[in-house]
């Protein structure tokens, strides 16, 4: 069985909150909110527009070089003296809850523009699903930074859903719609490719901060202090369905990132049959009987885990999961998505199991989470290690 990476299948009421009021009973203007990070850490964040003149955009070919939006999210000091960061950007926020809708979306606990505190930390790469944006799981991003990472997470342009560049221009998603197996193939495989290359590009320009160059297309203030907090030599890299797909096959082509989660994505690749020497984490929802989960395990060669999320759906790896349902979207419309795991107990057991795999991995710390099941953890089966 193969794992839902196309989210144009999905229905329309799980892939946009524009469908919440009608459905919705919740008091006018319901202000949603992000569970709150549990780490000691203050967050600050910065989005950067980069720019790779050496190769055009793969979906709109008329636009001569690939532009990104990346989001860093980073460990701060006198973050309360900055304003909270919204969860997504203007014009998608005007998407998701469009005027005379019942609620208001998130703000984030990350603030923009704060210093950074000081302290070089590790690294991870945050990849989102097909047609989802950079902060599509923010509530795993925050308790990673909480806890002393820094976390990049990436726009990848044309196919999220919309990204929104500085000045206000939009660039919506503009992938073509598979028609029939083989091409939905062909399309999957082109977006892998240049996700990868989007990563790798982004890992270079990461490179250009560190060495106190502003990576910035439009020279954007960077906050005080930022080029000193990366520890490039502990990267790692997480994604959810085809962002998973693209962390193991980003690991494959690039030495540099070191340890690599997968969240609920169906793998392809190179990596597929060449397989991994460094430590990988599959982390599924459902029966995690892909066939892809079966052939990647096969050829991994370092540390390796796959862990189960029970009673989840497949964007339960997203903020979506808390956020629908306060939003008012009546839970039997949830299930076909999110499964009937309870969202906080998710949230919970995901951001536990991740930080402690790439504390393990990039961090050198060891933990009794990732040798066995945990009684605090009973959403979570060990399907193998």
């Amino acid at each position: 069985m193969r794992r839902r990476i196309l989210l144009a299948a999905l229905p329309a009421a799980a892939v946009s909150l524009t469908a919440a009021p009608a459905l919705a009973a919740a008091p006018p203007l319901t202000r949603l909110t992000l569970p709150a990070p549990t780490g000691p850490e203050q967050i600050g964040t910065v989005s950067l527009h980069l720019v790779d003149a050496t190769r055009p955009d793969p979906w709109v070919p008329a636009q001569r070089a690939r532009e990104l939006m990346v989001q860093i999210w980073y460990p701060a000091c006198d973050a309360r003296h900055y304003p909270r960061a919204t969860w997504v950007s203007p014009a998608l926020a005007a998407a998701l809850a469009p005027p005379g809708s019942d609620y208001t979306l998130p703000v984030t606990h990350a603030h923009l523009g704060a210093p950074a505190a000081p302290g070089r930390r590790p690294v991870v790469l945050y990849s989102p699903g097909l047609g989802l944006e950079r902060t599509a799981s923010t509530a795993v991003v925050e308790e990673l930074v909480s806890h002393g990472y820094v976390v990049v997470t990436i726009d990848h342009t044309h196919d999220s859903s919309l990204v929104e560049f500085p000045g206000g221009r939009t660039e919506p998603r503009s992938i073509p719609e598979p028609t029939d197996p083989a091409n939905a193939d062909a399309v999957i495989a082109e977006a892998l490719r240049t996700r990868v290359a989007d990563t790798r590009f982004v890992l270079d320009r990461l490179l250009f901060l560190v060495h106190g160059r502003n990576p910035d297309a439009d020279g954007a203030r960077l906050p005080h202090a930022l080029s000193e907090v990366f520890d490039l030599s502990r990267t790692g890299m997480l994604g959810h369905s085809l962002g998973g797909a693209a962390a193991a096959e980003a690991m494959y082509e690039d030495r540099r990132i070191r340890a690599g989660a997968n969240l609920d994505g169906t793998e392809s690749g190179a990596v597929l049959d060449a397989g991994l020497d460094r430590p990988f984490l599959l982390f599924g929802a459902g029966t995690g009987d892909d066939d892809s989960w079966a052939r990647l395990w096969s050829n991994l060669r370092g540390p390796r885990l796959h862990l189960q999320l029970l009673n989840a759906g497949h964007l339960s790896f997203t903020d979506y999961q808390v956020l629908f349902p306060q939003a008012g979207v009546p839970a039997d419309q949830l299930v076909p998505n999110f499964g009937t795991v309870d969202p906080a107990r998710s949230v919970t057991a995901q951001r536990a199991y991740l930080l402690a795999f790439f504390d393990r991995y990039l961090r050198g710390r060891q933990s009794r989470l990732l040798t066995g099941p945990s009684p605090r953890y009973p959403e979570i089966r060990f399907v193998a290690a």
